[in-house]
């Protein structure tokens, strides 16, 4: 006799809408009007591209997993529930009418959270670890928050620039993060330092390693810490680019379309380089999942 899986019942979201509307309609109503909020400010800046590309993986990365899932679930510990909803709605409430992004997002995904536990159990949250830290990569980064990293990064790659068109004879020089070359005044802008970049490839870095790469945690977190540098040198490249084209072409130029269309090629290069180098360091890779297999022997 060969014993074989029972096979999964299928849900009934019908029936599971129409038992607990009172939920869904709460959940509904938050959710609604943050969504709205983040498409007409976050996510339609350069910062937030990488909002909705996070939301939607991040749900399937949950979805795929829906049959494990329904094998472990049992209810969560009432007492938690009841904190988690305590410190979420009040939060949620006060960033939606102090308009305070930041806060309202990260109060909506622990109050999403703190239903998922009251369903599904810690066992089932402690399961989902990434995904949960994945979708943090929604929350907007605060402007103070900002300011305060890219200014060493403007700083920094401003430098570059200067110094690298410098050796190649162009008339540049530099005050700050402003660049001044044949007349004309260039500021270095958050978007252009390097940290938009870094967010929006280490949140797309993050879904590329777990899927290929997440067995093996420590070629995993090599990866990522490779991220900050191919950000950097991208977007110091993009600046020189910006300023070559400033030189030759003029301000009208380079303050057009070729200002997006350089941001986006920029990302998109910093990507691909990304899969690059995960290519050419197979035998590394392969090195440190032999030493993993030793050390669990």
């Amino acid at each position: 006799m060969v014993a074989t899986a029972a096979p999964a019942v299928p849900i009934d979201w019908q029936a599971l809408a129409l038992r607990h509307w009172p939920l869904l309609l709460g959940a509904v109503t938050m959710l609604l009007p943050t969504l709205v909020s983040m498409a007409r400010g976050p996510w339609s800046l350069e910062s937030g591209v990488h909002g909705p590309i996070v939301v939607a993986t991040g749900l399937w990365l949950i979805l795929r997993r829906a049959d494990e899932i329904r094998a472990v679930m049992v209810p969560g510990k009432t007492a938690l529930t009841v904190a988690g909803l305590a410190i979420a709605v009040p939060t949620y409430i006060f960033g939606r009418a102090f308009d305070f992004i930041s806060i309202e997002v990260s109060a909506l995904l622990l109050a999403f959270l703190t239903i998922a536990h009251a369903y599904l159990g810690m066992r089932v949250v402690r399961m989902m670890w990434f995904p949960i830290f994945y979708l943090a990569f929604v929350i907007p980064v605060p402007g103070w928050v900002l300011d305060t990293v890219t200014q060493p990064l403007k700083i920094f790659v401003s430098t570059m620039v200067t110094q690298g068109l410098a050796e190649l004879g162009y008339p540049i020089a530099r005050v700050g993060v402003t660049l001044y070359v044949a007349g004309y005044q260039l500021l270095v802008e958050d978007a252009c330092a390097g940290l938009n970049s870094l967010v929006s490839l280490t949140a797309i870095g993050l879904f590329y390693i777990y899927m290929l790469r997440g067995s093996n945690w420590r070629y995993s977190m090599f990866m990522l810490l490779l991220v900050i540098p191919i950000a950097i040198a991208a977007n110091s490249v993009r600046v020189a680019a910006l300023v070559l084209i400033t030189y030759h072409f003029g301000n009208a130029m380079a303050q057009g379309y070729l200002h997006n269309f350089a941001g986006m090629v920029t990302f998109t290069s910093a990507l691909l380089f990304i899969f690059l180098i995960d290519k050419l360091l197979t035998p590394l890779r392969n090195a440190l999942a032999n030493i993993s297999e030793a050390q669990a022997a």
